[in-house]
């Protein structure tokens, strides 16, 4: 007998039915592309953002841009890797020969920025187990142009410093304020793994390799370019960074033979004036002994055109 009695929960044998919910809430389809119109809801913008439109046709015309760049450079490839594209650019520069090393000061200022009185400044990090000489040279260049403020320090890290790299400036006598010079050229001997540059500490990043440094420094004497010139310096001096410096016997007997075919058609390596190719890959040339691979006749005679230039054997004495 039960303890006491409850009324049942539901009548007779019926069927419990309880509706259970299969969302948490519903929202309209905004990606349902349909004649009859989405329903309204708060969220949901019935038309599009002026903005995003504006938006999306930059895009396309970016997007334009880049495939028609992307045409372009597939064009030019195709014209490398054919045979027909092996041909003698030396025949095209002869029209516009690169002008000659300007004899009067260009403006700095206008290169390097005007600095309110301050010493323009060049500071170079070398490592004293590979000097630069190019860098060397480049200097020679810039004390008959520019009056210049030469000065070699040694970092505390390093202990030995052979005299003659201490002295590779020469005897530097300071008889002039120093406001009254027209560019500093600091060399520091530190043990640094690519030789860097800078002129200015808070407005720029150093530049490092002696290719690069060589070519900025170069710019300084204000010698004027066309696009096919340009081409060719930066092509000789990344020859001679690459390839004559870093390459194999092979690489460096067809770079000798790249030379004396240039050099069979004009006294330097790119027209009839001294560039800054012809500084780097002569130094190159010193710096590795010739890369004992024998010299031919034209490059052999180039070698010794340098060497008769003051800021060449200038530089070759002060490293002996």
């Amino acid at each position: 007998m039960p303890m006491y009695q409850v009324k049942p929960y539901h009548e007779g044998c019926a069927s419990l039915r309880v509706e259970l919910p299969t969302c948490m809430y519903r929202l309209p389809n905004v990606h349902c592309r349909t004649s009859s119109p989405a329903p309204k809801a708060g969220h949901v913008q019935g038309e599009s953002d002026p903005s995003l439109q504006v938006l999306e046709s930059h895009q396309d015309d970016i997007l334009k841009r880049l495939y028609e760049l992307k045409a372009t450079v597939d064009g030019l490839s195709k014209m490398i890797q054919t045979p027909d594209a092996d041909l003698d650019v030396t025949n095209i520069i002869q029209a516009s020969e690169p002008t000659a090393i300007s004899t009067s000061a260009l403006d700095l200022n206008a290169v390097l920025g005007k600095d309110y009185g301050a010493l323009k400044d060049i500071v170079i990090n070398a490592n004293p187990t590979s000097p630069p000489l190019s860098l060397l040279v480049l200097h020679q260049l810039f004390c008959d142009h520019y009056k210049v403020l030469s000065t070699v320090h040694t970092h505390s890290a390093v202990k030995n410093v052979p005299e003659n790299l201490l002295k590779c400036f020469g005897e530097q006598t300071k008889t002039q304020p120093r406001h009254e010079y027209q560019l500093g050229f600091t060399l520091i001997w530190k043990n640094v793994p690519k030789t860097q540059m800078k002129f200015s500490v808070q407005r720029m990043c150093p530049i490092e390799g002696e290719g690069n440094i060589a070519r900025f420094l170069f710019s300084l004497f204000g010698q004027k370019h066309n696009a096919v010139t340009s081409t060719l310096i930066d092509s000789w001096i990344d020859t001679a960074i690459f390839q004559l410096k870093e390459g194999s016997s092979k690489e460096k007997a067809a770079v000798f033979r790249s030379m004396n075919s240039a050099l069979g058609k004009s006294p330097w390596l790119v027209g009839n004036e001294l560039t800054v190719a012809d500084v780097v890959l002569w130094s190159v040339l010193q710096e590795t002994g010739g890369c004992s691979v024998p010299m031919p006749t034209n490059v052999h005679k180039w070698m010794r055109a340098c060497e008769n230039l003051a800021p060449f054997s200038m530089a070759l004495k002060l490293l002996k």
